[in-house]
């Protein structure tokens, strides 16, 4: 039996990561803003014994397209990530939660004092999703004139990241005496300002909570492109990733592997998880049947919007949904790695219009697997044991019912197959990772001098 565990998150989108999702009578159609309906989800990752739920997030309206397609998105109200977790952390006692916040719209040190919040609350099981936030139309919600461009955005995320890091650090894990006998509350001598002042940030310190029970809450990253992968190589803990072939995912888990030496890490400090969307029938017939039902529920204004990104420049309700898209001569300076993705594999497949927005519809471009238990439990494995995944990221398409589906019938085909765990290892969402307590700065300092 092999002694390396798979790691699986659950991927959380409202309603479920179909575009169609709300329509779908498996769904919570109110799920955006409905507290019961994450209760039962996260209550559902834990009997799963998943590592970790996931939301991600904007600090802008998640919709581009005009007012037909606004009128059908079932995305447009939805709760901010931190808040939602501090309530869920109540109710449950070892699955952990990453919250998404971007390092282009947000202040370090309100960041940071957040998270260490929620990882106090949650008793070590908070982590932070590192953005620097792709979409172009957020910025007017800050006051600035243009969005940031890619590189700015990701050296500015390198500096963000390093000075959240160092608030955390500002109290030593043993500065509060908290005596009271001698009356003496906290070590001053174990409290630490920042006084960082960088090309981005100028922030003094120190933050205003204790070290969090974690160290640092897991730091994650999600992004292929190359200063993406260089974010990750150099801060990540677990990074998220789309991949739909085998070979691609391997290639990109040795990339950005192979990248950590020069960081002075090691290959295990991080976790690679792709995104699978299993569509799951406890025949093949009924997990195609489930698939038709889904895709036959996309209205094509809404499958054009989810195209939108990828062709910013283009008036795509001109377009002929049989024939195939417009292909650029050369992808215009700015589109993101996922844009590089998605055109090449129009470019590849032949696909039409309404074949690629189908294909997109299920998960935006991550592996979409219809099948059994025992075939999403092959594909998995094949993954897993051939240097492609640490783990996975599930995207279960309709929530609640397919996430459901996930934990009855395939958690237990893994385990099974002793590929994942059979109860909870540890306390902290670290300890269950499999990941190690990050010391403090101060006291690395400390033991060099």
């Amino acid at each position: 039996m092999s002694q390396r565990k798979l790691r699986l998150g659950a991927f959380v989108m409202a309603t479920g990561h179909h575009i169609a999702a709300w329509r779908h009578p498996g769904s919570q159609i109110d799920s955006g803003v409905n507290i019961d309906h994450y209760i039962e989800v996260a209550k559902t990752a834990e009997r799963g014994l998943f590592d970790q739920v996931f939301v991600a997030d904007s600090p802008g309206i998640w919709h581009r397209g005009d007012a037909e397609s606004l009128s059908r998105q079932g995305r447009l109200s939805h709760f901010e990530p931190v808040t939602l977790w501090a309530a869920l952390a109540a109710v449950t006692r070892h699955v952990g939660f990453v919250a998404t916040a971007s390092t282009t719209y947000e202040d370090p040190y309100l960041l940071a004092r957040k998270f260490a919040s929620l990882d106090h609350i949650s008793k070590g099981r908070a982590a932070w999703n590192v953005v620097t936030t792709s979409a172009t139309t957020v910025h007017g919600n800050f006051g600035i004139e243009a969005h940031p461009d890619p590189a700015t955005r990701y050296e500015r995320a390198h500096e963000f990241v390093d000075v959240v890091k160092g608030l955390w650090d500002s109290f030593d894990d043993d500065a509060f005496v908290r005596n009271r006998e001698s009356g003496v509350y906290v070590d001053p001598e174990r409290l630490h300002e920042l006084n960082h002042v960088g090309k981005y940030f100028k922030v003094k310190g120190p933050l205003n909570i204790e070290r969090p029970p974690q160290g640092y809450p897991v730091i994650v990253q999600a992004g292929s492109s190359e200063d993406g992968k260089e974010l990750a190589a150099a801060s990540a803990e677990a990074i998220f990733t789309a991949w739909t072939s085998l070979a691609e995912a391997q290639a990109f888990y040795r990339d950005v592997k192979g990248r950590l030496a020069r960081y002075g890490r090691r290959p295990e400090q991080l976790l690679v998880l792709p995104g699978i969307s299993p569509v799951i029938g406890r025949t093949e017939e009924e997990a195609q049947a489930k698939w038709a039902e889904l895709q036959s529920l996309i209205h094509p204004s809404v499958g054009l919007a989810t195209l939108e990104p990828f062709w910013p420049d283009d008036d795509l309700h001109r377009w002929d949904l049989d024939a195939p898209p417009p292909y650029y001569p050369e992808l215009p300076a700015g589109v993101n790695s996922r844009a590089h993705v998605v055109i090449e594999l129009a470019r590849r497949e032949r696909f039409t219009v309404r074949q690629l927005y189908e294909y997109l519809a299920g998960a935006r471009g991550h592996w979409v697997v219809v099948g059994t238990p025992q075939t999403i439990a092959d594909r998995m494995q094949e993954w897993f044991e051939n240097g492609a995944a640490d783990g996975f990221n599930v995207m279960p398409p309709v929530l609640p019912q397919s996430l459901d589906e996930f934990v009855d019938l395939v958690v237990p085909e893994l385990q099974r197959r002793g590929l994942f765990r059979t109860a909870y290892e540890g306390r902290t969402l670290r300890e269950n990772l499999g990941l190690e307590r990050p010391e403090s700065r101060y006291a690395r300092q400390k033991k060099a001098a």
